[in-house]
């Protein structure tokens, strides 16, 4: 039987390269592992005499926290909310209230409460009479120009 036994360089070695892995394919998921890797390395450090089973049960642990960490509570607070970038067809569908109503010869204006591609209010123009307050859904996109149809 083979006695292998882990160092403080050997999890800090694989720490390094599944961080380093992690910027190839993007998962954001290796990274924990890393992280939790080198958290290993540095307990080694200063508890060179750990055996196997409790390094691997620290690597367990601390890949399993900052797993939980980030999905948890940084995660949600960066979902984009501004729906910026995507594609017109998207946003077909989304509500908002008219500011100003549309008179002879202008068009009128739609306040989102949640930007439509980087904007939270847009021109429109409407088939049926609205005024200001009335709630408004997108048809469709007219060049820089909403058309909406009134609930």
């Amino acid at each position: 039987m083979i006695d292998f036994q882990f160092f403080y360089w050997h999890w800090l070695l694989l720490g390094i390269g599944l961080a380093i892995a992690e910027m190839f394919l993007a998962s954001f998921t290796i990274l924990w592992f890393g992280l939790g890797a080198i958290l290993v390395g540095v307990l080694m450090l200063v508890f060179p005499a750990m055996s196997l089973n409790l390094q691997l049960m620290f690597w367990i642990v601390f890949t399993s926290g900052f797993a939980i960490f980030w999905f948890r509570y940084f995660r949600p607070l960066m979902v984009d909310k501004t729906k910026a970038g995507i594609s017109r067809e998207a946003v077909i569908g989304e509500s908002g209230t008219v500011i100003k109503s549309p008179i002879e010869g202008s068009r009128g204006v739609v306040r989102f409460t949640t930007p439509i591609l980087g904007e939270d209010e847009w021109e429109f123009i409407c088939e049926q009479p609205v005024a200001a307050g009335d709630r408004v859904h997108i048809k469709e996109f007219s060049g820089n120009t909403l058309i909406v149809i009134k609930l």
